[in-house]
């Protein structure tokens, strides 16, 4: 199905776009980048020509490497320039309709083993599939920003997806360099669904005004060895970006109360302080803005830590029990997609999922919220230790 000779279509100039395409061609491949604008193709160009004369500079890769990188990729403005691509991924706006349009529109224009792809992080596989002939071709291979720099990758076949077509994906994909996991197709796939306590549990937490956002940020680096707090890293991926994956993720669970969003976040979403990007989120940016301070108390410190991690743990738990994903893939999601300095379910094990699970207990008697309902699976687990140990 594929080989080097495999030329790939990539739709969307964005940094996403770009990125898959980078990846796509530092692997040996002819790399066709699609978009409607020519002001978005002319910069993604300049981007990647910049982006490797970094490279050279650092001495990464070689003068004559980026120089042949750059002849592998063509920019067009015409969809018909995908008619010899053997796979197609699409990457653009987060937009239901417009991607359903897109599909439908490249079945009359590649052939018939063309495998298209989506690296949708907020809809599922078999929406954007509805709208095509042939939906046994079509699939998830959702990247992480910077594509380029992120090793992982998810994989997700949709309902109807050729086994086939999973299997040849996968390959593909660990041959570009990347770590592959394969996700069922269900809202947020592993990461996106996992992640969601990082930011909630903190928000809920900094809401209850047990501490602010700087005292949290030190609390989770300090005590749970992240490389970024969870506000400093919503500021980095966009409280656009990571409010409408949350609300999409809440509405297609049928609004489950784990995964619902905060009024701190649709604010910051309305008033537009979306973080690095505009100069302001969390926190203020720029030359002369100021350093908050963070309380630094350590009991507070690891009872913030403590309430946020076994959240973490509930949904990895939640996420092997209902068969998104296998153990193995869970993992290496959480540590690979976003940098996670453990997997959650050896790091539950290490706390004791005992203790898990009582703090969860605790929660929810507290606070009577579905929010704090722990996995079933952390229950039989639990009775089973018993029974081994009575």
């Amino acid at each position: 199905m594929f080989s080097k000779n495999t030329v790939v279509g990539v739709i969307g100039a964005g940094a996403m776009g770009s990125g898959i395409a980078q990846v796509a061609a530092s692997a040996g491949h002819q790399v066709i980048v699609y978009d409607s604008s020519a002001e978005a193709l002319n910069k993604a160009r300049a981007a990647l020509s910049s982006t490797l004369d970094k490279l050279v500079e650092k001495q990464k890769i070689s003068r004559e490497e980026a120089d042949a990188l750059i002849t592998r990729i063509a920019y067009e403005k015409e969809l018909h320039s995908f008619r010899n691509c053997g796979l197609v991924i699409e990457a653009i706006v987060e937009n239901l309709e417009v991607k359903q349009k897109v599909f439908s529109l490249l079945e009359s224009i590649v052939k018939a083993d063309c495998v298209l792809a989506t690296n949708t992080s907020s809809f599922s596989i078999a929406s954007i599939a509805s709208a095509s002939q042939t939906p046994s071709r079509i699939i998830g291979i959702h990247f992480f920003n910077p594509a380029p720099l992120m090793p992982l990758v998810e994989i997700i076949p949709g309902i109807l997806t050729d086994n086939e077509v999973t299997r040849k994906c996968r390959e593909l994909i660990a041959s570009w360099g990347k770590t592959v996991v394969t996700a069922k197709d269900t809202p947020g796939f592993i990461v996106n669904r996992v992640a969601r306590s990082f930011y909630g549990e903190s928000i809920r937490i900094y809401e209850e005004g047990i501490a602010d956002i700087p005292t949290i940020d030190w609390a989770l680096k300090t005590f749970g060895g992240f490389k970024m707090g969870p506000f400093e890293l919503m500021d980095f991926i966009g409280n656009d970006v990571n409010y409408k994956v949350t609300e999409s993720v809440w509405e297609q669970f049928f609004y489950e109360p784990r995964f619902k969003p905060s009024l701190t976040q649709k604010r910051l979403f309305e008033a537009r302080l979306f973080g690095r990007k505009s100069g302001r989120g969390y926190y203020t940016y720029g030359a002369n803005a100021p350093q908050p301070t963070p309380v630094l108390d350590t009991e507070l410190g690891k009872a913030i830590f403590n309430r946020v991690l076994v959240m973490l743990v509930n949904e990895a738990v939640d996420t092997l029990y209902l068969q998104v994903a296998s153990r193995e893939d869970i993992e290496l999601a959480m540590t690979k997609g976003v940098n996670y300095p453990k997997g959650l379910l050896a790091w539950g094990e290490e706390v004791g999922m005992d203790k898990v699970l009582s703090q969860l207990t605790a929660l929810y008697n507290d606070y009577q919220e579905d929010r704090y309902r722990p996995s079933l699976l952390l229950k039989k687990w639990s009775v089973r230790k018993q029974k081994t140990t009575s």
